[in-house]
């Protein structure tokens, strides 16, 4: 095993007196092409050039001597002191930071980030980056090849945004460009770089930030709410199916999240799909009836969330849309539920007004290989000053977990 493993972060600045010192007892230096060809490293050093950072753990395990590996930035985040460290190597490493792409990034842009969620997009974790991109306003995303800013575009079609594409953050090829989201895709981008996502409502930040990214105390307490807090001045006319206690029982069976896509089919007052984009998924809306939408991007405006509706009816209108992790179906009946079903999310649920009408869903959703459970929920509101009876829903609940899928 190496005696000593320092991690330098290299933002591109001249190294440090910490660095240069590690760096001039090194028998082994791992990093990129532009890292190894720095003037500092050891003519007689070992050098290895970083692809899979797995890799070059096991050879730095195996080495007999003192070894340095370069990261861009800071390697503590999103980095390579992370797989450094994993037990399968058994390597304790000192660290010496850089500026991370993400803080640069911004810095280019003269924008504060305590505000911004930050993700890092792959091949395999690209649909859930856009997720996030979707549902908060301010998003940095730590690109790779396959899932950079022309990919983001392209999966972000019909959602407008603004994009600061930083590329080749600290050397001399640096390029900072903004863009539409749209136009995106017709460019060629340079790796490696950061995208700033922009778009929606800005907090206004008067009373100063306590946490980073988006502050999970934002907007009123409460997984549902009353359907005044939804009108804008007036209260929404709740639809079937629309009730706060059932509301309040398929978003408990969904269980949306950061990086999510939620469909909400037939969303009528927009109340479900709202509820759902406060948790942090990304929420596409549909109905076929315009004041439905209307009422939808009214609920979401009101408050402070980001909505992608579209109007059409189901199921032809699902045909187009991106790939959902969780879905509700609040009207359309087992049709609907079938043609989300083939689409194969992780979660579906909907209610049915009738024992013989939740039946059919339930055995449709059996068919497509769903577990089902079904429940009788009745809710019943209550004038508690005289203790009488104000307002009641009766429906079935239905919900289907797909078990092959991960959540």
């Amino acid at each position: 095993m190496a005696d000593r493993v320092t991690v330098i972060g290299w933002d591109g600045s001249p190294l440090t007196a910490a660095a240069r010192s590690a760096l001039g007892a090194a028998t082994l230096v791992a990093g990129a092409a532009h890292h190894l060809a720095l003037p500092e490293v050891p003519p007689a050093a070992e050098r290895i050039r970083l692809g899979s950072v797995a890799l070059a753990a096991r050879r730095i395990a195996g080495h007999r001597g003192t070894a340095v590996v370069f990261a861009d930035g800071d390697p503590g985040f999103f980095g390579v002191v992370r797989t450094l460290r994993a037990p399968d190597f058994g390597l304790e490493v000192e660290v010496v930071p850089g500026v991370s792409s993400v803080a640069a990034a911004f810095a280019r842009a003269g924008m504060p980030w305590d505000d911004a969620q930050v993700v890092v997009a792959h091949r395999r974790t690209l649909r859930r980056a856009v997720n996030v991109c979707r549902a908060h306003p301010k998003v940095a995303v730590l690109t790779s090849p396959g899932a950079g800013p022309a990919e983001l575009g392209l999966l972000l079609e019909g959602v407008h945004r603004t994009f600061v594409v930083c590329e080749e953050l600290g050397t001399r090829h640096e390029r900072v460009s903004v863009v539409t989201s749209d136009k995106a895709p017709d460019h060629t981008w340079r790796d490696p770089n950061v995208v700033i996502v922009i778009g929606g409502p800005a907090s206004s930040g008067d009373e100063g930030a306590w946490i980073t990214g988006r502050d999970p105390a934002a907007g009123p307490r409460g997984w549902t709410l009353p359907a005044e807090a939804y009108g804008g001045g007036s209260a929404l006319v709740l639809g079937e199916g629309e009730a706060e206690l059932l509301r309040a029982a398929q978003l408990a069976r969904l269980g949306p999240r950061v990086g999510d896509l939620v469909w909400d089919i037939g969303c009528g007052s927009g109340v479900f799909a709202t509820d759902a984009a406060r948790a942090g998924a990304a929420v596409l809306a549909v109905d076929r009836d315009l004041e439905a939408c209307a009422r939808t991007d009214v609920a979401a405006r009101r408050l402070g969330v980001q909505l992608q509706i579209v109007r059409g009816t189901a199921p032809h209108v699902l045909e187009n849309l991106p790939e959902p992790d969780v879905v509700r179906v609040g009207g359309g009946g087992a049709a609907v539920v079938s043609a989300v079903a083939d689409r194969r999310p992780q979660r579906i649920v909907t209610h049915a007004a009738t024992r013989d009408a939740a039946e059919r869903v339930g055995r449709d959703l059996t068919e497509h290989g769903y577990h089902v459970e079904c429940a009788l929920v009745q809710s019943v509101q209550l004038d508690t000053r005289a203790w009488t009876e104000t307002e009641r829903s009766v429906a079935f609940l239905l919900s289907g977990v797909l078990p092959d899928r991960r959540p």
